[in-house]
């Protein structure tokens, strides 16, 4: 059997060495997570048209394309630059919602830096923040998008039956569910980083423990000696 200190130091570096391959593998998931971020914030396939719905086209948070009902093209609108064009403002409150989540990953990822000047753990708790207000940003927003279904804009396309929250004849597209699917990413990648940053304070915790029992057991001894 190893001696008790060999045991540790090997029981530590085998807890570095997972806490670092866990550490990369949540860096790798939040930039993936801010391309989802960017992805559903900009792709207008939130909504679309469906088999019986009186008109071709699709919304998104703030761009949406409709038929002109003459011919198959599209007529396109809406920009985020031109707040006044997106027809609804439970639409613009989730632009808002969308756009902050976005900025706030995007700054998450831009924290990395603070790696090379900071501690560990206080990073991995700052990144955990972000996460979570993003998580929560996301959940404003696609809770408020459905409320904007009564607009003229969305019963032209889909149908005089359409109401909050109802989509009548139209469907629901994968952006819209790109973006569900990235409320998950974010309050997983938030929980790893607290507990990541937890496990970097208990570890450096222990390295001063031990650091001051050294000092101490030598200053014992020094005594002893003269």
């Amino acid at each position: 059997m190893l001696p008790a200190s060999e045991a540790a130091k090997i029981y530590q570096t085998n807890y570095v060495r997972n806490s670092r391959a866990i550490g990369v593998l949540w860096a790798i998931f939040t930039i993936l997570f801010a391309i989802v971020n960017v992805v559903c914030f900009i792709q207008p396939y939130w909504i679309g048209d469906g088999m019986d719905t009186p008109q071709v086209g699709y919304f998104g948070l703030f761009h949406y394309c409709i038929g002109n009902g003459l011919s198959r093209d599209l007529v396109c609108q809406g920009s985020f630059t031109e707040f006044h064009s997106i027809p609804s403002g439970a639409f613009k409150a989730a632009s808002v919602f969308i756009g902050m989540s976005m900025a706030l990953v995007l700054t998450c990822i831009g924290c990395f830096a603070l790696f090379f000047f900071c501690s560990t753990g206080t990073v991995y708790k700052i990144c955990g923040w972000m996460q979570l207000a993003a998580g929560t940003s996301l959940v404003l927003g696609c809770m408020i998008y459905p409320d904007g279904w009564d607009s003229d804009e969305v019963k032209r396309m889909c149908g005089e039956q359409t109401d909050k929250y109802t989509l009548g004849a139209c469907s629901v597209r994968w952006a819209y569910i790109l973006a569900i699917m990235g409320i998950l990413d974010a309050l997983i990648l938030s929980f790893l980083a607290f507990v990541l940053g937890n496990r970097q304070d208990n570890l450096m915790s222990e390295d001063l423990l031990g650091e001051s029992k050294r000092s101490a057991s030598g200053f014992l001894i020094s005594l002893v000696k003269c």
